[in-house]
């Protein structure tokens, strides 16, 4: 292997959900009906606020960015797990799967940031609803975004740069139905305890970052809305239930190797937190 970093391996195994072929039908029927739905949702969602003109305000900004990014991080390893349920042997090249981690890093933790941006927004709505206007303007939701976009690069680029340089020379089987980080990692043809360990902690950092501002944005709110009207405290909360209920399906899976599976469901709740807000 010339250079000690150039990988032998063209390409993965990929051993998907399960080795039945009549349950891998089933599968592929449900999670493309499933996929379609996530898609189309979000789609409707995006062209719902860009065609009306009365949601044309700050607060409707973040949705269909949230709804865009969703729709893209569920487009990331659906499409390939769908159509590998149709196939005796689902491989992945080798410039595939170094994609796959870099977008489910990048756009995830685009996501991250979209929603501590949204949880923002909510708490200077119901916190500071006399001066919404002035601080959640048009130019501080577009800085929002491109932070959120920033933060994700960086985030997928730090994967990617690593990721990429390690040797690779067999086995090539990945026991998931996507190129997920840590089993990648371990068929380096090396050590990567202290490498895997690296990047536990990159995702750590990032993952808890964000949770904690959205505890902070939100136990601010809670306080608040314990001092206020009971009118004005059940419309608070129907709107961020909404918003807690699509931070737990993202933070949730965030505990175990899975992504696709959780975020095709996202799409569909961001029905619920669209509609809340109407």
């Amino acid at each position: 292997m010339d250079g000690g970093n150039q990988s032998l391996v063209s390409e993965f195994l990929l051993l998907g959900l399960c080795h039945s072929w009549d349950i891998q039908v089933l599968l592929f029927m449900i999670l493309f009906m499933i996929y379609l739905m996530t898609v189309s949702g979000n789609i409707f969602i995006m062209l719902l606020i860009i065609n009306d003109s009365h949601l044309h305000s700050p607060m409707y900004f973040l949705l269909p960015n949230l709804s865009f990014v969703d729709m893209l991080l569920s487009s990331v390893t659906a499409p390939k797990m769908i159509t590998g349920l149709l196939r005796e042997n689902q491989t992945i090249c080798f410039g595939g799967c170094m994609c796959q981690i870099l977008f489910v890093h990048f756009v995830g933790g685009t996501e991250m940031v979209i929603l501590v941006a949204m949880a923002y927004d909510r708490y200077v709505a119901i916190c500071k609803p006399l001066h919404y206007t002035t601080i959640m303007n048009l130019q501080k939701c577009i800085g929002l975004v491109v932070i959120a976009w920033i933060v994700g690069f960086v985030h997928g680029m730090s994967h990617l740069v690593v990721i990429a340089q390690l040797p690779f020379c067999g086995p090539r089987e990945i026991d998931s139905f996507f190129c997920d980080m840590p089993l990648v990692v371990k068929l380096a043809c090396m050590d990567s305890y202290n490498l895997d360990t690296l990047m536990n902690i990159d995702c750590g950092f990032v993952t808890v970052t964000c949770f904690i501002m959205l505890l902070i944005s939100y136990a601010h709110i809670l306080v608040t809305v314990h001092q206020s009207s009971k009118s004005g405290a059940s419309r608070a909360l129907s709107t961020c239930t909404a918003h807690i209920t699509v931070v737990v399906l993202f933070f949730g899976p965030c505990t175990s190797s899975s992504t696709c599976g959780q975020s095709v469901l996202r799409g569909w709740i961001n029905f619920l937190l669209c509609f809340t807000l109407l």
